[in-house]
């Protein structure tokens, strides 16, 4: 996923959901660039053992995969997903075998899954998944600003770990 550009000013509301999602998006690539694998999987808070890079990228893609099809869509979880009844609540996080190369891939075709899920719904429509059954669901709308905003936030988490890994800040190239 390259970089894409701010929504227009004047456009309408889905158009700048959906563009400042995607913006959000595009970020998780380019905070990434240049990273070998070992710092991409490297532990530097204690306290926090599984806020990685890697670690991030992978909860972001798993994220999109909750949001847009378990909640919005209520596909059925078939046991593809990372998390069990009695497991470890951040286990999509467990990813230190894994190479940052694809779990990029894989967040970016998730990203692409869901903007093609979303694209005939209007922002009016419902959950359809296990929040709905409790007479809790969110609008389309709703699940767009909060993916937003859960971007956006984990990019924050991204630039703090990628300064301490190598010095990189905001929109910089790594350090020659």
């Amino acid at each position: 996923m390259t970089v894409v550009s701010r929504p227009p000013l004047t456009s309408d509301e889905r158009t700048q959901l959906t563009g400042w999602l995607d913006l959000q998006r595009s970020f998780v690539r380019m905070k990434c660039e240049g990273l070998s694998e070992e710092d991409a999987h490297r532990k530097l808070l204690p306290t926090s053992p599984l806020m990685t890079i890697a670690g991030l990228v992978a909860h972001l893609r798993w994220n999109e995969y909750s949001w847009f099809q378990l909640n919005l869509m209520g596909v059925p979880d078939t046991g593809q997903t990372p998390w069990t009844e009695d497991g470890h609540p951040d286990a999509e996080m467990f990813v230190d075998d894994v190479p940052l190369a694809q779990l990029l891939d894989e967040y970016d075709a998730e990203c692409a899954r869901s903007n093609e899920t979303i694209a005939g719904l209007s922002l009016d429509e419902v959950e359809k998944g296990p929040y709905a059954a409790k007479g809790e669901a969110a609008s389309l709308r709703y699940v767009l600003c909060h993916m937003i905003e859960e971007t956006a936030r984990h990019l924050g988490h991204l630039d703090i770990i990628r300064e301490l890994l190598d010095g990189t800040t905001s929109y910089t190239k790594a350090p020659e």
